[in-house]
């Protein structure tokens, strides 16, 4: 085991120590009679796994790499592990033993056979062996050697610059475009992007290119590196692309080089300085420091792969480009045949395996490595079918390894284990961050002393931080700016899978027709998770063995539609995983068995099948956070109190779902439920929603006639409530085509709103004044005939905070806007708007207007060109981001 794999399982085991001991709390807490001794040996075992929980919280970020230290951690791991599986049983003892309803003691299996008082106190022992014999390692923990980071650092960056660059030239000549021109003041551009998508060779390209040095007078490459951050020896290194005579400044304090630098650049000309491979943004202030206010435009260009680090130096960084389809195959045909052409024969397998490397240029290089020399069709065809493989297990692809692990070892520990669990998913899936975060916190990655909504924020800022470190493609956005679906590279995926395999973080599983997946893991004593990547066979679970120590199950299936899944199947996972918290089979499709109910430690259930309810059993899953219900039947009636699941925070259904009125046992207060969608306009009474007065994103499908009539806006009212509602749909799914009304009071019932969408409501044009009158309101879409009339003539004000516009599918021939709507508009869509004859040209008056889409509505096309030519004429300042406008043919 290397040091950075003892830290990143020391990251590993701190989370399940610190959920450890808040099970034991929650288990001494229990008002049951235990066995004799129980509940001293379990108050015991609190305090010594307190004990131990600190050591590692402390030390978290502590890196070693002696041998003592690397036993020590796998020792800790395998105790904490026995000490999880009996207290996991011991509380779904208590919980048994609490029930009063007999069929449902029935329905779990007992432990009553079992001697708990032993097995506590066998681990409690081993625990307290463990700190008395290591207290030498606890009191005293040396930092890691950094030599071999710095010898990867070093190696990365020459990975592709000393061969022939392909798909770089209109990049090169941007980047050049910006060096050479602009403002007499210093000026920083960054080149940014993810590890091996080629910045450094593109930085190379232009540092050589001809009209670098007839531009600049100097021009100076320095490497940086995440470690290289000593000012002095970027300094010396900066001086040393001035002068061959620099042995006597090596002894020589900050201020006289820097003093001595300042000179030089002063009685020269123009000075360019690369900086390559950018962790920290205070280097580049530090290096700006060098350059005298003499106005002859001197330039800093950095490469980096965060994008947070280059828009702190420059707003408008210069975001790096994949390669395309032909670029990529002229990349793997340069470096696997150099000056000879790919044989005809190779052409398609060659075109398919740069398809796979998505344009990044490392990867096809690395792949064109294994390539060259070979041009037997079947070695083409193996590489074309395991490219993901070969970038990882070929020992002549290491360095494409360890540009990857030197931003996996750059992570706070805090956040490794969350970045190799998008390994769990399957390669080139794209990953809803909703559905990420929700797994995240379930799974018990995030170590937070925080909950609900702030452990929540905790998770999104992880993955905004892996997507600002290159680590994480962002495939979509929500209107408000926030991440919407991800992938990571395959090259990346591979990488977490190899990584969390050896830290046994999760175990991928690609099962064949003759296996199942406890055969599968039998042999992995430690492994907590499991990931099917494939179509389940018949196989599926085996109903003779008990795998207590797995916790997660996910499956993914290869096919399109859902797999069917056999009922005696599903009876044998409660047996095989009794312990499990997260159960994610989307893409399978069952009934529920009376033994679905044995998992009482679930905390995130997503399953699919002809569900005409939700049976009350489902309320004794006291530890769900999230359940996500794909049902094919029109409506899913919820029998179970979700009033009273204690740490319920997202309720997701792919069709409306009829919520239940509260019971008399229900809890007095609001519950933790923070999304509901869909539910029914029937199930928003004043009872239901009163329970619901944490909710956040609300989506309601249905006959919404009687919901928004005049007549009964008492209905709508009950909304008042909903203090903290953040996002509202409204789907009418009425077959008339009779229009509807929007209450008056609907600004005041929802005065946090933020988002709204509407669809098939058909309210008049006239009303949508009302809209304008939600005070907080920054994304608006109106979809299919949200608002019908042929004209929407804007009063004055409203809409003081709207950013996003989307209209879809409207029928309204003129649109209005001479009274100065919309100040804080930034972006606006139109989509299937066949009538429009024009788009407002007022909007050009809009400071903050910065793209305009028009897809489907050709009429106003012209008027959007206009608004285009006007925003140009008015745009005084160059550095402003430009105004766009996008209209598809």
């Amino acid at each position: 085991m290397d040091p950075f794999t003892a830290a990143a399982l020391t990251t590993a085991v701190t989370a399940t120590v610190s959920l450890l001991v808040e099970n034991l709390s929650h288990l001494i807490s229990y008002n049951w009679k235990l066995y004799t001794g129980l509940k001293k040996s379990c108050e015991d075992l609190f305090d010594e796994v307190k004990r131990l929980n600190a050591f590692l919280v402390d030390n978290a970020n502590q890196r070693s790499n002696s041998t003592q230290w690397e036993v020590l951690v796998d020792k800790i791991r395998r105790t904490v592990y026995k000490a999880e599986d009996v207290v996991d049983n011991l509380l779904i003892q208590a919980k048994i033993d609490q029930e009063s309803n007999i069929a449902k003691k029935l329905i779990h299996k007992t432990y009553k056979n079992r001697n708990f008082t032993e097995e506590i106190n066998e681990i409690l022992e081993e625990v307290r062996k463990i700190l008395d014999e290591n207290q030498h390692l606890f009191e005293a923990n040396p930092m890691i050697d950094h030599h071999a980071e710095k010898v990867v650092q070093e190696e990365q960056g020459s990975s592709l610059e000393n061969h022939e660059v392909v798909g770089f030239d209109e990049e090169a000549t941007k980047v050049i475009n910006r060096l050479v021109e602009g403002a007499e003041c210093l000026d920083v551009i960054p080149v940014v992007g993810m590890p091996g998508l080629g910045k450094t060779t593109l930085a190379r390209k232009i540092y050589n290119d001809p009209k670098i040095s007839r531009e600049f007078f100097s021009y100076i490459w320095v490497f940086i590196g995440q470690s290289t951050c000593v000012k002095r020896d970027i300094l010396f290194n900066i001086l040393k692309g001035f002068t061959n005579s620099f042995d006597e400044f090596k002894n020589r304090n900050e201020a006289d080089i820097t003093q001595e630098i300042r000179k030089r650049v002063a009685n020269g000309g123009k000075c360019l300085i690369v900086l390559d491979d950018v962790w920290d943004p205070n280097v580049v202030d530090f290096v700006k420091t060098v350059f005298p206010d003499n106005k002859k435009a001197h330039r800093i260009m950095m490469t980096t792969r965060h994008e947070d680090i280059a828009r702190s130096v420059n707003k408008y960084p210069h975001n790096l480009k994949f390669l395309d389809g032909d670029e990529s195959f002229q990349l793997l045909e340069k470096r696997a045949f150099g000056v000879s052409r790919c044989p005809v024969e190779l052409v398609e397998h060659g075109e398919a395996i740069v398809a796979k490397c998505s344009g990044v240029p490392l990867t096809i290089v690395v792949i064109a490595g294994a390539l060259r020399g070979r041009t037997s069709e079947i070695d083409w065809k193996v590489v074309r079918e395991n490219v993901g493989k070969h970038l990882i297990q070929e020992d002549k692809l290491q360095r494409c390894v360890n540009v990857v692990r030197l931003s996996y070892n750059h992570l706070p520990q805090e956040k490794k284990a969350c970045f190799l669990y998008f390994g769990a998913f399957p390669q080139g899936f794209d990953i809803p961050a909703w559905k990420l975060i929700r797994l995240w916190i379930a799974e018990g990655l995030i170590m937070s002393k925080l909950s609900g909504n702030e452990i929540e924020e905790i998770a999104e800022y992880y993955l905004n931080d892996f997507a600002n470190r290159n680590l994480v493609m962002v495939m979509g956005k929500r209107s408000n700016g926030r991440i919407k679906t991800c992938r990571v590279h395959d090259m990346l995926h591979e990488f977490c899978v190899e990584e969390a395999t050896r830290l046994t973080l999760f175990k991928q599983v690609c099962l064949t027709s003759d296996q199942d997946i406890v055969l599968s893991i039998q042999n992995s004593i430690t492994c907590r998770r499991v990931s099917i990547q494939s179509s389940v066979p018949q196989n599926f679970i085996s109903k003779k063995t008990v795998e207590e120590h797995v916790r997660s199950l996910l499956c993914f299936s290869s096919k399109q539609k859902q797999v069917d899944f056999s009922n005696i199947d599903v009876k044998f996972i409660p047996n095989a995983f009794p312990l499990m918290r997260v159960l994610d089979i989307e893409s399978l499709k069952f009934s529920i068995p009376r033994e679905f109910y044995q998992l009482l430690h679930l905390r995130y259930i997503a399953i699919s099948g002809d569900f005409k309810e939700l049976p009350k059993l489902f309320t004794s899953f006291c530890n769900a956070q999230t359940l996500i219900l794909n049902t094919s039947k029109p409506t899913l009636d919820i029998k179970a109190d979700i009033w009273n699941m204690p740490r319920l925070r997202h309720l997701r259904t792919n069709k409306p779902a009829i919520l239940p009125p509260p019971t008399c046992s229900s809890s007095t207060n609001s519950c933790l439920l923070q999304t509901q969608s869909l539910v029914t306009p029937e199930s928003c009474k004043g009872n239901v929603l009163s329970k619901a007065g944490n909710v956040k994103k609300l989506n309601i499908e249905g006959n919404l006639t009687p919901f928004l009539e005049t007549s009964k806006s008492e209905f709508f009212s009950n909304f008042q409530v909903l203090k903290l509602l953040e996002s509202l749909t409204l789907l009418n799914d009425n077959k008339s085509n009779r229009s509807l009304h929007l209450p008056s009071a609907f600004s005041e019932c929802l005065p946090n709103l933020k988002k709204l969408t509407l669809s098939k409501t058909r309210f008049d044009w006239n009303q949508a004044y009302r809209l304008g009158q939600v005070k907080n309101l920054q994304v608006l879409k109106l979809k299919e005939n949200a608002f019908t009339g042929k004209s929407w003539k804007m009063e004055p004000g409203g809409f003081e905070k709207l950013q996003v516009l989307w209209i879809e599918m409207a029928d309204f021939v003129s649109w209005e806007a001479s009274n100065g709507p919309f100040p804080r508009l930034r972006s606006l869509v139109l989509i299937s708007c066949l009538n429009l004859e024009a788009v407002p040209l007022e909007l050009a008056d809009l400071d903050n207007l910065q793209e305009m889409t028009l897809d489907n509505t050709s009429k106003a096309s012209e008027s959007a060109r206009e608004i285009e030519s006007e925003k140009k004429k008015k745009q005084a300042d160059p550095e402003r981001g430009k105004f766009k406008v996008t209209i598809p043919y």
